[in-house]
C-alpha cells in the first residue's frame, strides 16, 4: 500500500478549528507517540491505561505551570479517522492557549501538520479512498445546501461505489483476455465477447451521465457568473439592490451612473449566483464610462448567464430580436428581462412585445415578478430540477480522468467491432481500469496526492 512508502511514522499536531478568538478551541494530534505526547503534559491519569473513545477532564501542564483546564478526547487505532492513534485536545479558544499547546506538543516530540495531512493519513491508512478525502475538503467549503448535499454524497462512497463496480468487472474482463494470450497457440476465448459489449455499453452510459453532470456540479461548487446587462438606466442597479434586498448600488436617473462592475453573491435554491452589475452598453466620449463598457463586454464573454435588462418603455421589438441575434451569435447564455412595467401597466407591455414569449417583465423598483426572475436563473443554469441525490462532479481532476476512462472504452468497443486481438483490445482495457484508479486513488503516486492534499485547510 502507498502509505507503507511514505514512512509516515511520526506524530503531527494542528488546530483542527478555524483560527482566531473562540469560546473553545480544539487541537488534533495524530501518530504513533500521540499518548506519550499527551500523557507528558496531562498529569491527572495515565492516559496510557485510558480507553478508547473516552473523555478526560484535567489540567495541561507543560515545565509545571498549568496551560489550561482541558477535556481530552481519546481514539486509539485503527478506530480513528486517520486510523493511527489521535487525541483531540479541547481548551479554551484564546489563541495564546492555543500557541502554548501547540509550543508544547512539538517540543514533547511532535511536529505541526502540513496541510490536509490528517486526511492524507486517513486515506494512506485505508480509512477513505481518494474521491472521499476529496470532498472532506468540499464539505468545508460548501456554501449552499446543494454543495453541502453533493459533498456529502460523494464523502459517503456514492461516487466510489459506482466506479469500483465498474472496475471490478473490467478487472474481471481483462483477466479473461489475459488469460487467452497464455493460450494463444490454443485458439481458445475465456472472455465472452458479447458480455463485453454489454458491459462497454452499460460502462459507456454510466461515464457519459456522469461527464455530463460536471456542469452543473461545477454550478453547485462554485457558483455561477451572472451578468446584468443592458443600456443605460435600464435599471439594473435597481435590479441588483432588489435581489439582494439591500442599497448596494447606486441608482440614479443620470445615464452612465455605473462606471465599474459591482459583484454581489446570491444564494437561490442552493445555487450561488455571482450577480455582476455592469455599466450600461452605449458609445460614450467619457473615457472612464467607455472603460466601464469595455468591461461590460468582457464580463458578458465570461459570464454563465446574461440577464438582459431592458427598459420596456424605451425599445422596441426590433431592438430586442437585433440583441437576441447578437447574442446567438456569441453564444450566450442570455434570459430577456423587460423591466420598468409599472410606467405604462403590464398588459399594454405585454401586447407590445407579444410576438417575443420567452422575455420576462418585471418592475425592479416595486419587487414585481423578482421571484419569477429567480426561478427563471435557477432553470436556465441548470436546465431543469437538480437531484444532488444522484451522482454529481465537483472536482475537475475526476472530469479529467472520466473523459480519459470514455476514450479509452470508445476505443475497446472500435477495437472490437474491428476484430482487434486480444492483447490490443487488453490494452485499452488496462487504459481504462488506469484512469478509474486514478480517480480512487487506487493508482497514484506521492507528488499527485502531496498536490491535492496541499489545498487542504490544516488541521484536516
Amino acid at each position: 500500500m502507498l502509505g507503507k512508502l511514505t514512512g509516515f511514522d511520526d506524530t503531527i499536531v494542528a488546530v483542527a478549528t478555524a483560527p482566531g478568538l473562540g469560546a473553545i478551541a480544539v487541537i488534533r494530534l495524530s501518530g504513533p507517540n500521540t499518548y506519550t505526547i499527551c500523557n507528558s503534559l496531562f498529569p491527572s491519569k495515565d492516559l496510557l491505561q485510558q480507553a478508547s473513545h473516552t473523555l478526560h477532564f484535567g489540567n495541561l501542564v507543560s515545565n509545571g505551570h498549568i496551560i489550561d483546564e482541558v477535556v481530552l478526547s481519546l481514539y486509539k487505532g485503527p478506530r480513528s479517522y486517520t486510523g493511527e492513534d489521535v487525541i483531540e485536545i479541547s481548551c479554551h479558544g484564546s489563541p495564546y492557549i492555543q500557541q502554548q499547546i501547540i509550543d508544547a506538543t512539538v517540543k514533547a516530540g511532535a511536529r505541526l501538520a502540513k496541510p490536509g495531512e490528517f486526511t492524507q493519513r486517513a486515506f494512506l491508512n485505508g480509512k477513505l479512498d481518494l474521491t472521499q478525502a476529496e470532498s472532506v475538503a468540499d464539505l468545508i467549503a460548501s456554501n449552499s445546501a446543494a454543495s453541502h448535499q453533493t459533498a456529502m454524497q460523494q464523502m459517503r462512497g456514492g461516487f466510489s461505489k459506482e466506479l469500483h463496480a465498474l472496475r471490478e468487472q473490467l478487472i474481471t474482463f481483462s483477466a479473461l483476455i489475459e488469460l487467452e494470450l497464455d493460450f494463444s497457440q490454443e485458439d481458445v476465448e475465456f472472455a465472452d465477447r458479447t458480455g463485453l459489449y454489454t458491459l462497454i455499453s452499460n460502462a459507456t452510459r454510466v461515464v457519459k451521465h456522469l461527464i455530463d453532470s460536471f456542469r452543473m456540479g461545477n454550478v453547485i461548487k462554485n457558483g455561477v457568473n451572472t451578468a446584468i446587462v443592458g443600456k443605460p438606466n435600464a435599471g439594473k442597479s435597481t435590479l441588483l439592490n432588489t435581489l439582494l434586498n439591500e442599497n448596494r448600488a447606486i441608482v440614479s436617473d443620470i445615464a452612465g451612473t455605473t462606471r465599474d462592475t459591482i459583484e454581489e453573491v446570491l444564494n437561490i435554491d442552493g445555487i450561488l449566483f455571482r450577480l455582476i452589475d455592469t455599466a450600461g452598453i452605449r458609445e460614450s466620449l467619457d473615457t472612464i464610462e467607455s472603460i466601464g463598457v469595455q468591461k461590460t463586454m468582457e464580463k458578458i464573454r465570461e459570464a454563465g448567464v446574461v440577464v438582459y435588462l431592458f427598459d420596456v418603455n424605451e425599445l422596441t421589438e426590433t431592438d430586442i430580436r437585433n440583441q437576441v441575434a447578437a447574442f446567438e451569435t456569441q453564444n450566450v447564455n442570455y434570459l430577456l428581462v423587460g423591466n420598468k412595467t409599472d410606467v405604462t401597466g403590464e398588459a399594454v407591455i405585454r401586447a407590445k412585445f407579444s410576438a417575443i414569449p420567452e422575455i420576462l417583465f418585471i418592475s425592479a423598483k416595486n419587487h414585481a415578478h423578482i421571484q419569477e426572475l429567480k426561478d427563471a436563473l435557477v432553470h436556465k443554469v441548470l436546465a431543469g430540477d437538480v437531484n444532488t441525490e444522484d451522482t454529481i462532479i465537483t472536482n475537475a481532476r475526476h472530469h479529467a480522468a472520466l473523459q480519459e476512462v470514455l476514450k479509452s472504452l470508445l476505443d475497446a468497443k472500435q477495437g472490437m467491432d474491428n476484430g482487434l486481438p486480444g492483447d490490443l483490445l487488453a490494452l485499452d482495457i488496462r487504459l481504462c481500469l488506469h484512469y478509474l484508479g486514478e480517480i480512487t486513488g487506487e493508482v497514484t503516486n506521492e507528488d499527485r496526492l502531496d498536490y491535492i492534499f496541499s489545498k487542504f485547510c490544516i488541521g484536516k
